[in-house]
């Protein structure tokens, strides 16, 4: 028997997928279903709010551990990616009330680069 091989998706491909879900805010089903298991986060270094992240356990337990101390979502938007080469990036807007900053405005553009159809590092300028 022959098996089909599975297609990998092109990076604008990916992004399309990318943009479909986080206009949904189904940012976890991202990562479930776009991120590579060796997957890398990176928050700038002079955040108040997470470092850096390596291997798709951990890159889940910081969004997991930013989502629960979010208190309120007042209002999140998030741009239509902009594709070139193995990269994308989309900028994201997000007003929440989040402990133990209280709330913020976060005005962020978000960096993506892709291999084999799958998010290899998302890095985060805010």
């Amino acid at each position: 028997m022959i098996q089909a091989e599975k297609k990998v998706m092109t990076t604008q491909e990916t992004a399309a997928r990318f943009n479909e879900l986080a206009q949904q805010e189904k940012w976890f089903e991202i990562h479930n279903e776009l991120f590579a298991e060796n997957v890398r986060s990176i928050d700038p270094s002079n955040s108040p709010y997470f470092g850096n992240a390596e291997g798709k356990a951990a890159v889940r337990k910081k969004a997991e551990d930013f989502v629960g101390r979010i208190e309120a979502f007042h209002r999140g938007y998030t741009t239509e990616p902009v594709v070139t080469g193995n990269h994308f990036a989309v900028a994201r807007e997000m007003d929440v009330t989040v402990r133990p900053h209280g709330r913020v405005q976060i005005d962020e553009i978000m960096v993506y680069e892709v291999q084999d159809g799958q998010i290899v590092l998302e890095q985060f300028f805010y």
